[in-house]
């Protein structure tokens, strides 16, 4: 997380962590089987915003359970 006017990362602020396994396998929808992300999901990571991490993460898992 940023600090809004400095670009710094806040003080006390935790990053959120790929979902990645290093499984990497997409199936013919183009869901990752290790982690459970879309490929669309996957490309967007990098500039994806906290908020918008947090919810790729639980969609992901959401998927990885109905497997």
């Amino acid at each position: 997380m940023k600090s809004e006017d400095s670009g710094k990362p806040t003080p006390g602020a935790t990053a959120v962590a790929s979902p990645c396994r290093r499984r990497c396998c997409l199936n013919e929808a183009e869901r990752c089987l290790g982690c459970g992300r879309l490929l669309a999901e996957i490309l967007e990571w990098g500039n994806a915003s906290d908020e918008r991490r947090r919810a790729i993460r639980a969609l992901a898992e959401g998927r990885l359970n109905l497997d």
